[in-house]
C-alpha cells in the first residue's frame, strides 16, 4: 500500500475506524457461515438423495471447525510473518471460492471436503483481524473496538437467521451456502484498496520508517523507541509462548477458547434442531437463532465497555455464568414464550459473547510481536470444542435424552469457561488493572505470575 512521503504532520490523520470496520465486514462472513449451517441443517436432514442422519450431519458440521483449527494456528502464525494484510485478503477469497465449491459439491463426501478447506481459509481471517483492531485502538478501548468489530461475528448470524427464514424454502441448502462467496466481489477489493500493513508487524520486519508513517496517518500511539531487547523474534514465537509461565496462561486461554466454541458452535449449529424436538415449529426456531445473536450483539458492546474499566477476567467470568444458567433454566421446560426468548438471548450474550472477550483478554495479555501468534494458538485449540460440540450435537440429538439434557448439558462448558477465566495468571504491571499486559520472555519479573 502505498503512502506519501511528505512529513506526517502535512497529511491529514486516516480514521482507525476504517481498520475496525473492514475487520468488522471480515468477521460477518465468518457469522455467516456458522450460523447458516444451523439453519439448513433441518433441510440437509430431510434431503432424501443424500439420507444424511443427525450424527452424519454433525461430523460434516466440524469438518469447516477442524479446518479453522489448522488454519487459526498455521496462519495465525504467519500474520506476524508475512504481514496482516496478505493474509486477511488470501484467507478471504480462499474461503469465497470454497463456499461455492461446498453449494456445487454433488455428494457428501465432496460437501464435507469443501467446509473443511473452506475452514483453512476462514481459520486465518478470525486472529488476523483481532490482531488488527487491537494494534488500531487506543489502550482504554481495546476491549470495545475489539467487541465492536467482532460484534460483525453475530451479525453475520443475524443475516444468516434473517435470509434462511426468507428464502430457504425457495433457494434450498444450496443457494444459502452460495452467498458465501460474497465476500469475493464485496470485501476483498475493499481491503486491497483501504487495509493497511501493521505497524508493529513492518517494525518488527524492520521497516520502521514505513511503519511510522502508517502510525502517523492513522493518529495511532508512537510506536516504542526500539524492540525490547527481550521480545520475541518471529522464529522464536510459539517457544516464548509456549515456555515459562507463559504457557500456564496459554494453557488456561485454550481451556477458556474450548469452552467458549463448544458454546457457540455447539449451539448456533443445533439450537434450531433442539427447539424442534421442544415441539417449537421450524420458523420459530430460526427465530430463536435470530434472538441468540441479537443477545450477543446488544450484551457484548455493553460488557466489553465493563472490561475496559474493570479488566476483562471478571467480565468474561460473569458472561460464560450467565449463560450456563440460562440454558438450566431453558432445559426445565416451564418458562414461558417471552421468558424463553429473553432466556435465548441471555444465552447469546454469554456465549458469542464469552467468546469475543476471551479473544480481546488474549489480544490485550500479549505483546504486539506476539499477538497475532497467540490468538492463532488460541482460537485454533480451541476449535477443539467446536469440532466436539458440533458432532457431539448430532449424537445428542440422536441419543433423544430429553429436553432438559439437551439444553442443560451444554452449561458443563460455562462453568469449566468461568474456572478457566478466573485462573489466568495476573501480570505484574500497572496495564493489568484495566486488561492491557504485555508478554514479556519467560525470565523477566514483569512476566505473568500465579494467583
Amino acid at each position: 500500500m502505498a503512502f506519501p512521503q511528505s512529513s506526517s504532520s502535512m497529511r491529514p490523520v486516516k480514521s482507525p475506524a476504517i481498520v475496525i470496520f473492514l475487520c468488522f465486514l471480515a468477521i460477518v462472513f465468518d457469522g455467516y457461515d456458522l450460523v447458516v449451517y444451523g439453519a439448513i441443517v433441518p433441510k440437509l436432514l430431510a434431503y432424501e438423495a443424500w439420507g444424511l442422519t443427525p450424527v452424519e450431519t454433525g461430523a460434516i458440521g466440524s469438518y469447516a471447525l477442524a479446518g479453522m483449527f489448522i488454519g487459526a494456528i498455521l496462519i495465525g502464525y504467519l500474520t506476524d510473518v508475512v504481514g496482516r494484510r496478505t493474509v486477511m485478503m488470501v484467507s478471504i477469497a480462499a474461503f469465497s471460492l470454497l463456499m461455492l465449491m461446498t453449494a456445487w459439491a454433488p455428494t457428501p463426501g465432496l460437501f464435507g471436503l469443501f467446509r473443511f478447506l473452506a475452514g483453512l481459509g476462514l481459520g486465518g481471517v478470525i486472529p488476523t483481524a483481532i490482531a488488527l483492531t487491537v494494534e488500531f485502538s487506543k489502550s482504554n478501548r481495546r476491549n470495545f473496538n475489539n467487541a465492536l468489530m467482532f460484534s460483525g461475528y453475530a451479525v453475520g448470524g443475524i443475516l444468516a437467521a434473517l435470509l434462511a427464514l426468507a428464502f430457504l424454502p425457495s433457494l434450498g441448502f444450496q443457494g444459502m451456502l452460495a452467498l458465501g462467496g460474497v465476500p469475493l466481489l464485496a470485501v476483498v477489493p475493499l481491503l486491497f484498496k483501504f487495509l493497511p500493513e501493521s505497524p508493529a508487524f513492518l517494525a518488527a520486519k524492520g521497516d520502521r520508517a514505513q511503519a511510522e508513517r502508517i502510525t502517523a496517518d492513522y493518529g495511532l500511539e508512537p510506536l516504542p523507541e526500539a524492540p525490547a531487547r527481550d521480545e520475541a523474534p518471529v522464529a522464536g514465537r510459539f517457544r516464548t509462548l509456549l515456555t515459562g509461565r507463559l504457557l500456564g496462561a496459554m494453557i488456561l486461554f485454550c481451556l477458556a477458547g474450548i469452552c467458549g466454541q463448544t458454546l457457540v458452535y455447539g449451539l448456533n449449529t443445533w439450537l434450531p434442531q433442539l427447539m424442534v424436538i421442544a415441539k417449537y415449529s421450524l420458523a420459530s426456531s430460526l427465530t430463536f437463532l435470530l434472538t441468540v445473536n441479537i443477545g450477543a450483539v446488544v450484551g457484548v458492546l455493553v460488557s466489553s465497555r465493563l472490561a475496559d474499566r474493570f479488566g476483562p477476567r471478571p467480565v468474561t467470568a460473569t458472561s460464560f455464568a450467565s449463560s450456563g444458567f440460562a440454558l438450566v433454566l431453558m432445559g426445565t421446560g416451564i418458562m414461558p414464550l417471552p421468558i424463553m426468548y429473553l432466556l435465548v438471548a441471555v444465552v447469546g450474550f454469554g456465549s458469542v459473547g464469552a467468546q469475543i472477550l476471551v479473544n480481546g483478554f488474549v489480544a490485550t495479555y500479549f505483546s504486539g510481536t506476539t499477538r497475532a501468534t497467540a490468538l492463532g494458538i488460541t482460537l485454533g485449540i480451541g476449535r477443539i470444542g467446536a469440532v466436539l460440540a458440533i458432532s457431539g450435537g448430532g449424537v445428542l440429538v440422536a441419543a433423544s435424552l430429553g429436553n432438559f439434557i439437551n439444553f442443560s448439558v451444554w452449561a458443563i462448558a460455562a462453568a469449566v469457561g468461568v474456572v478457566a477465566v478466573l485462573s489466568v495468571p495476573r501480570l505484574q504491571t500497572e496495564a493489568a488493572k484495566t486488561g492491557e499486559g504485555t508478554a514479556a520472555a519467560p525470565a523477566v519479573s514483569t512476566d505473568a505470575i500465579p494467583h
